[in-house]
Parts: C-alpha cells; sequence; structure tokens
C-alpha cells in the first residue's frame, strides 16, 4: 500500500460516518409553552421600602433623643447659673450715713520715726548680705562673726 492509499481509506470512512449520522438524526423536540417564572422586584421593592421606612424611624428616633438631651443640658446649665447667681450676692458696702457728719479721729499708733541708713556695715563675707555680687543693705541690726 502506498502512502496516498490510506489517505482516501480514511477519507470515505469519515464521509460514511457523517452519512450514518444524518440517518440515526435524534427527533426534534416538541414546541413547548414557556414556564410562568416569578420576578422578585416586587417583593424586593416591598423590603426596600421596609427597610426605608425603618431607617427614618430610627434617625428620627435618634434625633428626637439628641434634642431632648440638649434640652436637658440647657436646663441643667440654666440650674447652676441660677444658683451661681444666688451664691455670688454682691457684697457692697454700707451706705454711709449722710445725717452725721464725718469726723475724722486722730490714730492711737505712734509715728514713725525715720532712722539713718548705715553704708559701712556691709562684710562682704556674709552671704546673707551679697546675692549674685551685688549688696543688700536693709541688714542693719546684723550680727556678723
Amino acid at each position: 500500500m502506498t502512502k496516498v492509499e490510506p489517505l482516501k481509506e480514511r477519507a470515505h470512512d469519515k464521509t460514511k460516518a457523517a452519512t450514518t449520522k444524518n440517518i440515526t438524526k435524534a427527533p426534534a423536540k416538541e414546541n413547548k409553552k414557556p414556564l410562568e417564572f416569578k420576578l422578585h422586584s416586587g417583593e424586593r421593592a416591598v423590603k426596600r421600602a421596609m427597610f426605608n421606612y425603618s431607617v427614618a424611624t430610627n434617625y428620627y428616633i435618634q434625633k428626637l433623643q439628641k434634642k431632648q438631651e440638649e434640652r436637658l443640658q440647657k436646663m441643667i446649665e440654666e440650674e447652676e447659673i441660677r444658683m451661681l447667681r444666688k451664691e455670688m450676692v454682691p457684697k457692697a458696702q454700707l451706705m454711709p450715713f449722710f445725717d452725721r457728719p464725718f469726723l475724722p479721729q486722730r490714730s492711737s499708733r505712734p509715728l514713725t520715726m525715720p532712722k539713718e541708713p548705715s553704708f559701712g556695715n556691709v562684710n562682704s563675707t556674709c552671704w546673707t548680705c551679697v546675692f549674685n555680687n551685688q549688696h543688700y543693705l536693709y541688714h542693719i541690726n546684723h550680727a556678723h562673726a
């Protein structure tokens, strides 16, 4: 056998198989009515509306609670301010009596006698009198050893 003959046989087998397939063709399917199917978009719309309603009610309730808390806080602050004002009564001086004239009286304390400062008594080795190389001369009765 030559190389050409097997190729012819193979091609002949393929055409034979194709013709047999056409003969044993599967029966055609009947035309069926489409099944009734139900879309869930209506149910989803109802659920979404319920969810939106619950979100809106929760938001409204939170807003009311916040307003109530603010109102309560404002009342507490006003009460605290009222109490502070009540406690902080101004302590003003008494009104002078204008029907009696004011007569100042002389003080019973003795007058202050001036003394001469003594600048020469400062000892440079005394640390109570010297600070940062500056002499403080107000230690008049200071005793040095």
